[in-house]
């Protein structure tokens, strides 16, 4: 099985169409917030680690996979307290949203440690650039079942070979850097003027 990098749960939990983009067709375009994002995370993806005060040992930018889920990427941080827990911590910029693929993304980071390591890991981090929280997640059975769910329709989709149908949520096209490839709004036009047809060489 392909290994896909674990920002793509993201990615495909926000909207399958924008995975499909950028895992398939390799597109990629920058926008402020991708940037922004971008140089944030060269902040703390320098590898190395250090130890606190309290004894919790902090490892920076660490390789995670699991073979047995097809996914693969970086963790930003993974805290190693005194009892020998560990605690995934991812960076994200912006504030927190109403969705909850920041969380899938995470657990998914807590799935591969688990193969790796073979520790149960019990809890992580989401730390947000925008209003400076850190708001922890608990890995409970939902949230790990929701994330397995979400990689298994990550390698369908790409399995199937056909790009997926755009979002019903428009209101998650305003601000998407890949907008102007996507072309929610004229292709809906072109469909309601169309019919339906071939359009760039895709069925829309």
């Amino acid at each position: 099985m392909e290994l896909l990098p674990l920002s793509y749960i993201n990615q495909f939990a926000y909207c399958p169409r924008r995975f499909w983009y950028m895992a398939v067709q390799g597109e990629m375009v920058e926008n402020k917030h991708v940037v922004r994002g971008v140089i944030n995370h060269e902040r703390v993806h320098s590898e190395g680690y250090e130890t606190s005060a309290a004894g919790v040992v902090v490892r920076r930018a660490v390789q995670v996979y699991s073979h047995s889920l097809g996914v693969s990427g970086v963790c930003d941080i993974v805290e190693e307290d005194t009892a020998g827990e560990l605690t995934p911590v991812e960076y994200k910029q912006g504030r927190r949203g109403q969705w909850q693929n920041d969380h899938a993304q995470l657990c998914a980071q807590a799935l591969c440690l688990e193969e790796m390591t073979g520790r149960t890991i019990l809890r992580g981090c989401l730390f947000y650039f925008g209003d400076r929280r850190r708001e922890e997640v608990l890995f409970d059975g939902a949230l790990r079942a929701a994330t397995i769910g979400l990689i298994a329709a990550m390698h369908a989709s790409i399995a199937l070979g056909e790009i997926p149908p755009h979002t019903s949520q428009r209101a998650r096209c305003r601000g998407c850097s890949l907008a102007e490839v996507c072309l929610p709004a004229e292709t809906e036009l072109l469909l309601a003027v169309g019919g339906g047809q071939w359009i760039a060489g895709s069925r829309q």
